[in-house]
């Protein structure tokens, strides 16, 4: 529902009626004031009125561009199209509203912004963030250009971590918002958003949730290519860390539980489980203190429960609504002349179904494949794989060489309904960003029967009938603004990113956790699914 501080429109009527007040004053002052006081009782009634009735019949209007209801499931063999539209009809009728639905209504509707952030608007809502030493991010940052041993990476650290402006010669992007933005690079761009969050504060006692500014994502990196780091070297600014942290006063507060960081990386890359120097990553995951606070990562594992995937940064960086406005209404303009397409390259991994997709989309007339060999540079240029996105309605997206891609977001901003292969690379992940309603906005297409040659992708997506096809579109283009990073040196006035979205689940999940301690339920470790069970460490 959209809402505006009730004090930016009383002004004109107030002074209003301070002028009629000083007429009156000036014309009956000889016939006595004691005759227009009846008058100015009235008319400030009036003026009264007037203020309700402008903000029951203009602020409270039903939220802007949320997605249209829309489910769609791979049709079983043999099922005619007509069939397959009444069934979708009455699970329709199931789900009953839009799928924005499905989605935590505290971030599913727009929210006007603070300027800085008053105790009304922002009370159960503050964000402190810790001081950290510069060794923890500032200096990271000052290695930028030793990062990989075959490309300098400081390039991408320009305007907030959002990188160099893209090239728009062909105008595949819009004039402004989209850059060339590093795929692992949250790690600052999450930090330089945040900042312009509405409501923070520098008294700790007043936050629902302490953001750790710790880059631990560039922190790793530094060791995984090029150097022979050892297993205390990777480890040593995360051990730093934690004994910076839990020397301080807020940490004591509920012994970290009300703490969050990040990584830009996957998860993976942290939970080394040995001390050998030949292992990759560091062991940031199995730090109990760590296991305390709430972690985000571009993707999470399966078996924990203290850390959660937040979207990949994709190209586009909107700086005010109307980039994303427009941007949408450009979508939905498109025309989709592929099917269905597919951006990447082969793996030498025989389990993997990439193969599989190739052959199919090139043996395929209504399929159009961006094939990406070793080497090839017209894969690294964003336009060449978002023009065809934009000109299709399905994308296939296939696990890369963890279960996620960011391709599948780059996708969505082109309003092309993505397809995935495996459950893990996107529903058990983006819970806080995506519908649970995962049909509304995206096709499964299980693996085991691309790799065993049992489904042709081309017939399955074709079963899908056109109308529910262009509701699917239609719910992926409304997602846009919570799956995006705003730029951070500016402020969007009523849409809610990927950050505000973000927040908005952490302070939630903080205040589960502190009723639960209050209730002598809580636990200052999280509890850890594994393999074996459930276990404490």
């Amino acid at each position: 529902m959209l809402k505006l501080h009730s004090n930016r429109f009383p002004k004109p009527f107030t002074t209003r009626r301070s002028r009629l007040a000083v007429g009156m004053e000036k014309a009956g002052g000889a016939h006595g004031g004691k005759r227009w006081l009846p008058r100015l009782l009235l008319l400030a009634a009036m003026s009264w009125l007037l203020m309700v009735y402008f903000h029951l019949a203009v602020f409270r209007t039903p939220p802007v561009s949320a997605p249209h209801a829309s489910l769609v499931a791979v049709p079983s063999d043999g099922e005619d199209g007509q069939r397959f539209r009444l069934r979708q009809q009455e699970q329709l009728k199931k789900i009953g509203s839009a799928s924005v639905g499905a989605l935590p209504a505290a971030v599913a509707e727009r929210r006007p912004r603070g300027r800085g952030g008053d105790d009304a608007s922002c009370r159960g809502r503050y964000v402190y963030i810790h001081d950290l030493p510069p060794r923890f991010n500032a200096d990271i940052l000052g290695n930028c250009h030793n990062w990989y041993p075959w490309h300098n990476m400081c390039g991408y650290l320009e305007n907030g971590g959002l990188g160099e402006p893209v090239d728009n010669t062909d105008g595949v992007f819009a004039d402004q918002g989209w850059y060339a933005t590093d795929h692992f690079g949250l790690d600052i761009i999450f930090h330089s958003r945040i900042k312009l969050y509405d409501c923070l504060t520098d008294d700790s006692s007043r936050a629902a949730a302490v953001f750790v500014p710790f880059y631990a994502g560039f922190d790793i990196v530094q060791h995984l290519w090029g150097v022979n780091s050892t297993a205390r070297e990777k480890d040593a600014l995360s051990l730093d860390l934690v004994d910076w942290l839990t020397r301080r006063p807020e940490w004591r507060a509920m012994g970290g539980r009300d703490h969050f960081f990040l990584s830009g990386r996957t998860a993976y890359d942290h939970q080394r489980q040995t001390d050998s120097d030949s292992e990759w990553g560091n062991k940031l995951l199995h730090l109990p203190a760590v296991q305390n606070m709430t972690v985000l990562f571009v993707e999470k594992l399966p078996w924990t429960s203290f850390d959660f995937a937040i979207p990949y940064p994709t190209y586009f960086h909107p700086g005010k609504d109307a980039q994303i406005v427009e941007w949408q209404q450009r979508m939905r303009a498109m025309k989709r002349q592929w099917l269905f397409s597919f951006a990447g390259g082969g793996r030498n991994d025989p389990y993997s179904i990439r193969h599989h997709l190739i052959r199919q989309c090139g043996s395929s007339s209504f399929c159009k494949l961006v094939q990406c060999r070793k080497n090839e540079r017209n894969c690294l240029i964003p336009s060449t794989f978002m023009r065809v996105f934009q000109g299709t309605r399905f994308c296939l997206q296939p696990t890369g060489d963890t279960m996620t891609r960011r391709s599948a977001f780059d996708a969505i901003m082109a309003g092309c309904v993505p397809v995935f292969f495996h459950p893990d690379s996107a529903y058990t992940q983006y819970r806080w960003h995506l519908p649970e309603a995962h049909e509304t906005y995206s096709v499964l297409i299980p693996e085991a029967d691309v790799r065993a040659g049992n489904v042709s992708i081309e017939e399955t997506l074709r079963r899908i009938p056109p109308d529910v096809a262009e509701r699917m579109t239609e719910t992926v283009i409304g997602l846009i603004p919570r799956l995006v990073y705003a730029d951070p040196r500016s402020r969007l006035e009523t849409l809610r990113d990927a950050v505000d979205v973000t927040v908005d689940a952490i302070i939630e999940r903080v205040n589960k956790l502190r009723e639960e301690m209050g209730g002598g339920r809580g636990h200052l470790q999280q509890q850890q699914q594994t393999g074996g069970g459930a276990q404490q460490s």
